[in-house]
């Protein structure tokens, strides 16, 4: 079986260290906020360049607390993506705000910014741009329409750690930003993690606050809060998966860019341009084509594992029923939900995996039509 994420390789290429970072934590007696967090929040700080990193206990938790923490709530909206996982809308829904969505631009799969002027209403607080598969969204022209209207920018970059936008690195370009280190991330753990970026040392305060139950002080609690901490364990592990993260999405792209040599002259399926002003660093790898369920099939009959994300936009999941969308509302994300295939990408997929992959994909020219 060639794997969608070859996970095990991975963790198998680290384990040693992984082992003895470990039983060094073990034997330190610190579990909980103690100085791997401390190492870890300080050098991804550095890393991206901005003055705040507070490590949570997921990347959902990373959306919630950093909405509390700008004081969206109820009565609030906030305008996202429907073309996402879940969790960027269910955040928002979790503090109590609305989730509006705005359709995507069909080349990067990113919200456009194009549909986000006309969804802001007085009620608007936010927009939560995701950077979907690896690839950065339009970071300057949504801070330009968030600024001109006095809204936070919270950069949902979970998929994208490593990413460039015109020189700089997702997560130091919005207000805020919010990573997960769920283990197929790029950046990951043998668990759940996450972590929230910010240059605005009031909001990282009051991160800091409300992921330690509201309290600055313990058993002194100034406010509600949660318990969502990231713990020793994975603060090690992250950190000695973050010295390899900049070799690992070269590995990628470099995959990446076999893929689009091999596929760039097949009629039925097309892989999105990547703009020349970001860097793209492939969480996944997806194709887009009419006949996807014909190209899954021929790649499982060769144990050839593939995903599809995502099979239902948010705005037509059961939970947003209530939001009362229907089919039509979005067309563009509709239309990729039929029609997007993940094929197998990691650092550790052999170049004969690929190949294998490439071989069955081509094979199917005198099958299909345009």
């Amino acid at each position: 079986m060639i794997e969608l994420v070859p996970l095990v390789r991975q963790f198998q290429s680290m384990k040693q260290d992984i082992l003895q970072a470990m039983a060094d934590t073990i034997d330190s007696g610190k579990f909980i906020l103690g100085p791997n967090v401390q190492r870890l929040e300080s050098d991804i700080s550095a890393y991206l360049e901005v003055s705040d990193a507070i490590g949570v206990a997921n990347g959902t938790d990373a959306l919630v607390l950093t909405l509390d923490a700008y004081g969206i709530g109820p009565g609030d909206e906030v305008i996202t993506t429907p073309f996402t996982f879940f969790a960027s809308a269910e955040a928002v829904s979790r503090v109590g705000a609305t989730p509006v969505f705005a359709d995507i631009d069909p080349q990067t799969y990113n919200i456009d910014p194009a549909r986000i002027e006309e969804k802001i209403t007085p009620a608007t607080k936010a927009i939560i741009p995701v950077h979907l598969f690896g690839q950065p969204a339009d970071m300057d022209e949504m801070m330009s329409i968030a600024n001109k209207r006095g809204l936070v920018v919270i950069e949902d970059a979970c998929q994208a750690f490593g990413a460039e936008y015109k020189g700089r690195r997702v997560g130091s370009i919005g207000h805020a930003a919010c990573f997960s280190f769920f283990p197929t991330k790029n950046l990951g753990t043998i668990g759940d993690g996450g972590l929230i970026t910010t240059s605005d040392k009031e909001v990282a305060q009051r991160i800091r606050r409300l992921r330690q139950h509201g309290s600055n002080k313990k058993y002194y609690h100034s406010e509600i809060g949660y318990n969502s901490r990231l713990d020793e364990l994975h603060a090690a592990i992250v950190q000695l998966a973050l010295s390899k993260i900049d070799s690992w999405n070269k590995e990628r792209m470099r995959l990446a860019v076999r893929y689009r040599e091999a596929f760039k002259d097949l009629p039925y399926l097309r892989v999105g341009p990547e703009p020349q002003d970001r860097s793209h660093i492939y969480h996944l790898f997806c194709i887009q084509s009419e006949h996807r369920d014909q190209l899954q099939e021929a790649l499982t009959r060769k144990d050839i594992q593939s995903g599809v994300y995502y099979p239902r936009p948010l705005h037509l999941q059961e939970a947003y029923a209530s939001l009362h969308y229907g089919p039509g509302a979005y067309p563009v994300s509709e239309r990729l939900s039929e029609q997007l295939l993940a094929l197998p990408m990691s650092p550790f997929l052999l170049e004969s995996e690929q190949d294998q992959v490439i071989d069955v994909l081509i094979g199917l020219k005198g099958e299909l039509k345009p």
